[in-house]
């Protein structure tokens, strides 16, 4: 899952005078930093500050609304069938999801 957006990431690197970003894998963004010859790795507080500012992605958003309408879809059947099974499959995809959600900062 993508929790950054590429344009706050050069949005970030516009403001500051990075250049040529580029994701080397999953939320790990690199950079020229001003001057430089090498790419460094964007620092993860600065990655923090913007997942602050910004939010979530739309990513994030889709699978954390389609979460919560897998799970009213499934209370709602759970109901009308009389059965649990629905409302623990709901239960099992809302934990993935949850844990799909956590950024990890390297």
């Amino acid at each position: 899952m993508q929790h950054f957006q590429d344009e706050w990431i050069q949005e970030w690197c516009n403001a500051n005078g990075w250049t040529e970003f580029f994701c080397e894998r999953a939320n790990n963004y690199w950079a020229f930093p001003p001057g430089a010859v090498m790419p460094e790795p964007i620092p993860s507080k600065i990655l923090r500050l913007i997942k602050s500012q910004k939010g979530m992605s739309w990513e994030e958003q889709y699978w954390s609304c389609l979460a919560v309408i897998f799970s009213l879809l499934a209370g709602g059947i759970t109901l009308w069938s009389e059965n649990p099974l629905p409302l623990l499959f709901a239960f099992a995809f809302a934990a993935v999801t949850v844990a799909r959600l956590e950024v990890e900062f390297t």
